[in-house]
């Protein structure tokens, strides 16, 4: 019976996170959209990071041992780290995509502007974060599709990077 309990009061607190990531999201997609754009798409790789690691977590909590489920439905900062994980991985995943890392049908393309003279300096940096974007609806798509399951998925990220790392090592 205490798992019973447990697993409904962890389903309580990720659905009460959810909601608040989608509020604060919204909130910040407001303020970006009024202060022409800026960030917007590294909050919405953030957000649907966060969201896919609280699906990650309600998708594997029946196989979650008693001793770790009673730990995750006593503790908010616990039910919240893993989801946190998951909106890092989604923003590196992220800057992954635009220094075209990797690259292929199945990734987004974006339109990134170019530095004038090919020297970066503050304007383009304005420009880099207001003026980045899909290159296509398919891409926004592949983008936000991305960005979930590199929250859903923990490993993915981190795979990544270790595959970077150890081909650029050879």
């Amino acid at each position: 019976m205490r798992r019973v309990e447990s697993i409904y009061i962890l389903t309580r607190r990720l659905i009460i996170m959810t909601c608040v990531a989608i509020l604060l999201f919204s909130l910040v997609f407001g303020i970006s959209y009024i202060f022409e754009a800026r960030f917007m798409l590294t909050w919405a790789a953030f957000t649907l990071g966060i969201i896919g690691g609280f699906v990650s977590i309600q998708q594997r909590m029946n196989r979650i041992q008693d001793d770790e489920l009673e730990m995750l439905s006593k503790s908010w900062f616990q039910i919240a780290l893993i989801p946190v994980f998951g909106g890092v991985f989604s923003v590196l995943l992220y800057c992954v995509f635009l220094s075209d890392i990797i690259t292929g049908d199945l990734f987004p393309d974006f339109y990134v502007p170019l530095a004038e003279k090919g020297v970066p300096d503050t304007q383009f940096m304005i420009e880099l974060f207001s003026e980045t974007y899909p290159d296509s609806g398919q891409s926004l798509a592949k983008f936000l599709f991305w960005s979930f399951v590199a929250g859903f998925s923990e490993r993915l990220v981190p795979q990544i990077i270790t595959r970077v790392t150890n081909s650029v090592q050879q």
